[in-house]
């Protein structure tokens, strides 16, 4: 497959994995009392409602054209959370932050259902573009689920943190999160990143299969 291929199949997934992940932190403030992004208009299933040029189009774009497929990374814009409007802001934050993860864990679901059917049914006509367009989605959205689950602030794993731990614990943590992004780099130049990542990586692939007993 050369890399227009690549990046044609990667597309929609990549995309919907992207924005729907940031969707599911508006859906869930909402629900938990905060009504910043719905009144901004970022609560929807509308990807073009979350693309950002460079961190939705441009990154994962060229990211893909480079490796050849074997590396997926981007981001959306950020949907506004005000966590000082949800009904127990501490622990509501754990639910907010957690939507972002558990929405890219039922797209992978939804992904290798569809594998499941791209292999069942070889002679129809788009079932191989199917089949890699699944694979591609159930790596993107296991990437940033897991990416993401990290403690580390502004993730969503350090903000779940910061609603698990004590008050003044969780006070400290949160300062981390000016320094989050140069911790995030620091480790992902360092090789850190790859190492934490590539066995989780492979416990979540070995739980698709065994779900869908590929």
């Amino acid at each position: 497959m050369n890399a227009i291929q690549t990046l044609a199949i990667s597309a929609l997934p990549v995309i919907f994995a992207i924005t729907l992940h940031e969707a599911a932190h508006g859906y869930a403030a909402r629900h938990f009392g905060d009504p910043t992004a719905w009144k901004l208009g970022r609560i929807s299933i509308n990807p073009l409602r979350h693309i950002d040029l460079v961190g939705t189009i441009l990154v994962p774009g060229l990211i893909l054209l480079v490796s050849g497929g074997g590396l997926l990374f981007g981001w959306a814009k950020p949907v506004p959370v005000n966590f000082g409007q949800l009904r127990r802001p501490k622990q509501d934050m754990l639910w907010v932050a957690a939507a972002g993860p558990g929405a890219n864990l039922v797209m992978a679901l939804g992904w290798a259902l569809l594998l499941k059917f791209s292999i069942a049914m070889p002679d129809f006509a788009y079932a191989e573009a199917l089949k890699e367009m699944a694979l591609v989605g159930i790596s993107i959205n296991g990437v940033l689920m897991l990416l993401n689950l990290l403690p580390i602030p502004p993730l969503d794993g350090g903000r779940i943190a910061v609603s698990l731990l004590p008050p003044r614990a969780a006070w400290k943590f949160a300062q981390l999160e000016r320094y989050g992004l140069f911790i995030l780099l620091g480790m992902l130049f360092l090789g850190v990143l790859d190492t934490v990542l590539h066995p989780l990586l492979r416990v979540f692939n070995r739980f698709i299969r065994l779900i869908f007993g590929f």
